[in-house]
């Protein structure tokens, strides 16, 4: 098994750091955030578990790719003013080039989720999307953009951990507004790669005051996702934090990239 780290510039100046974990005939998959290339340099020694757990029930099979994204950790990229929805994907896809991946599965979690759905909605290179906590269908854009915008000043600590400087908080503001507009029943109608969603039975969230409503929807559009082809899985009883639980996230979401990739052509991996 080959763990290695690069950095890919993706502007003058402006470089993102990334990690490769895995066979290097693996199925190639880009694990997003909240998982990250620095992750323990971020977070702390007591968060090897996590990272560990996620790579340690993967890699046997799949090289990951880890990315510190957007501008953490070892990355330098974007500005806060230039994380647009078109810049996030322009990125990633550039990341995903220099770790050697062509096509290949994107599995992130909340924001990471939500810039997954735009990644999808925007390439044909993905071989299959996992989205957790976050809704595909009835995300409450403007109201998680009202929510940041009300934390600009003071950020939270969540976030603190993660940024530079709390002027960089200004990124998610930025995403937000470039999505406002975006056609979400369409785009994700549209979306034909293998694709699930999971959430945290208990996952509502309240971010800066404003209730977002991730379980609740997407449990309310259920039948509707899987009419589009969604699979839908509830964890219940647990919160917004489930991402950081490998031992009860990745086994049900491995065995539906599993039968979703021996489905895949072979030249298409």
């Amino acid at each position: 098994m080959i763990d290695e780290y690069g950095d890919v510039e993706v502007a003058p100046g402006a470089a993102i750091r990334f990690r490769t974990v895995g066979p290097v005939d693996g199925a190639p998959l880009m694990l997003g955030l909240p998982l990250m290339a620095s992750h323990t340099d971020i977070f702390g020694a007591e968060s090897a578990a996590t990272i560990d757990g996620y790579l340690d029930r993967l890699t046997d099979a799949y090289r990951v790719l880890l990315v510190d994204y957007p501008n953490i950790g070892g990355s330098t990229s974007p500005l806060p003013s230039e994380m647009t929805a078109r810049r996030v994907c322009s990125d990633l896809l550039a990341t995903a080039d220099a770790a050697g991946f062509r096509d290949f599965v994107y599995w992130a979690y909340s924001w990471g989720a939500a810039a997954g759905l735009q990644l999808a909605a925007r390439s044909d290179r993905l071989l299959a999307l996992v989205v957790g906590g976050w809704p595909p269908l009835g995300g409450q854009y403007a109201d998680i953009l009202r929510a940041a915008r009300r934390q600009l000043d003071d950020p939270p600590q969540s976030a603190r951990v993660v940024l530079r400087e709390p002027a960089q908080y200004a990124q998610w503001t930025t995403f937000y507004e470039s999505v406002l507009d975006w056609p979400e029943e369409r785009a994700v109608a549209e979306i034909d790669c293998p694709r699930m969603v999971f959430f945290g039975g208990s996952g509502d969230v309240d971010p800066g005051g404003e209730d977002i409503w991730i379980a609740s929807t997407v449990r309310e559009r259920r039948d509707e996702l899987e009419r589009l082809g969604w699979t839908v899985r509830e964890f219940p009883g647990r919160d917004h934090s489930l991402c950081l639980d490998p031992g009860t996230v990745v086994p049900p979401v491995r065995a539906f990239l599993d039968q979703a990739l021996s489905r895949a052509p072979s030249d298409e991996r």
